[in-house]
């Protein structure tokens, strides 16, 4: 039995920590980003770890900076043998790697060496890869460069966005990062070096990286929305109105004499907009202020003008 530090934020993590407490290990703590303004009202609230560990009535330490002497005493303190990391929030300076004896491991959502950053799930979706899948490795300075320790795959359907990837992704990883834990411990897991080829970066995705650009091709178009459905959400323009949208549906189109790139074309039952290649069909739209509506319901109460098109 090991005892563990769990270091985790978002709720992703929250599977790999019910599983490790249910596992043979114990843990001994959990570190979390601290509470921070969430919501339309901007209220402070502790991060979904840290209330799953309040629940579980597990010590909670909250680190405003990882370099604090205070905090690096307060993690050797509680004596842990290995500190297992998922989706985390921020980098470990080295002085704290030395720390648990079987090191920091961390649960990452790719196939590492590809995709090494903070945003792995929604980077293989905008690149239309056909698999995804989840590494365990040993945390070293280099970002998401330490040795593998464990690996699945999992394939990407057709329509799965960010949301339902990371969804199946948090589940089987957190049995994966049990398996390495339990492996680490027995000392039968042998680390495996990186390869140096096949390397690609997933920096963080900003808001102009969820603007839809409907010159486009309509299968970019499809990749990008779903890649930033929930976050940071897809968005376009109406004559300077910002309209959030959800996911395509079902497929991009091809129509006899299509529209310009973003120009509506409505119908009975669905609305269409031009792209870079033929058209694609619109799924939800959310008005500021307004709740996500099918487009088709967003079109009947919107009065649009003719040959209105949308990016403007």
């Amino acid at each position: 039995m090991a005892r563990l530090l769990f270091a985790g934020t978002p709720a992703v993590a929250l599977p790999a920590l019910d599983a490790l407490v249910a596992s043979r290990h114990q843990v001994v703590g959990v570190l979390t980003r601290p509470d921070s303004p969430t919501g339309r009202g901007r209220r402070t609230a502790a991060s979904p770890v840290a209330c799953r560990a309040d629940e579980l009535g597990l010590p909670v330490l909250r680190a405003p900076s990882l370099r604090d002497p205070g905090v690096r005493a307060a993690i050797a303190e509680l004596g842990a043998d290995c500190a297992p990391v998922v989706a985390y929030g921020a980098l470990l300076p080295p002085e704290l790697l030395d720390l648990p004896r079987l090191g920091w491991v961390n649960l990452h959502f790719s196939l590492l060496p590809a995709w090494r950053g903070a945003a792995p799930v929604q980077h293989s979706l905008l690149a239309g890869d056909d698999t995804c899948g989840a590494t365990t490795f040993t945390i070293v300075e280099e970002l998401d460069a330490g040795p593998v320790l464990g690996r699945l795959t999992e394939m990407i359907h057709r329509h799965d966005t960010t949301g339902s990837l990371l969804d199946r992704l948090s589940r089987s990883g957190a049995d994966l990062l049990v398996a390495t834990v339990d492996g680490l411990d027995d000392g039968v897991l042998v680390p495996s070096p990186q390869p140096s080829d096949g390397i690609s970066y997933a920096p963080r995705l900003s808001v102009d990286d969820a603007r839809v650009r409907w010159s486009d091709p309509g299968l970019a178009i499809d990749r990008r929305v779903r890649a930033c459905t929930p976050s940071p959400g897809a968005w376009t323009t109406l004559d300077g109105v910002r309209l959030k949208l959800g996911p395509l549906r079902p497929e991009p189109i091809e129509v006899a004499d299509p529209p310009p790139a973003g120009e509506l074309r409505l119908s009975k039952n669905y609305v269409l907009v031009g792209s870079g290649t033929g058209c694609v069909l619109l799924g939800e739209v959310q008005p500021p202020g307004k709740r996500p509506m099918p487009a088709i319901e967003w079109v009947r109460g919107a009065r649009l003008q003719p040959n209105a098109r949308l990016g403007t």
